[in-house]
């Protein structure tokens, strides 16, 4: 597992979205659909609410992240053994 920053300047409405956020995940573009709010899931060429449950609703807009292809990413390191893929750190901009 590695560890990346993920940051997106495509929907930055000043508030009330998410600007980047450390992630753990097994590669560049597994990081890209790792969505920090952690509601979200990337399948089907969109972002899927995810409920407790395991049902899934297709978002008409999410105004809180981007799409994968806007993105940008940067690898930091190495993972520990036993860190947990998903977000570590989550920058929001409350409104």
């Amino acid at each position: 597992m590695k560890i990346y920053k993920i940051s997106q300047k495509t929907n930055n409405s000043d508030y009330d979205t998410y600007d980047s956020a450390i992630v753990c995940a097994e590669s560049e573009e597994e990081a890209k659909i790792i969505n920090p709010g952690g509601y979200h899931i990337w399948h089907d060429n969109d972002w899927y609410f995810q409920f407790a449950d395991g049902k899934e609703t297709r978002e008409d807009k999410d105004n809180t992240w981007a799409r994968p292809e806007h993105i940008k990413i940067e690898y930091l390191g190495e993972a520990k053994d036993g860190l947990k893929k998903g977000v570590i750190l989550a920058s929001f901009n409350a409104g």
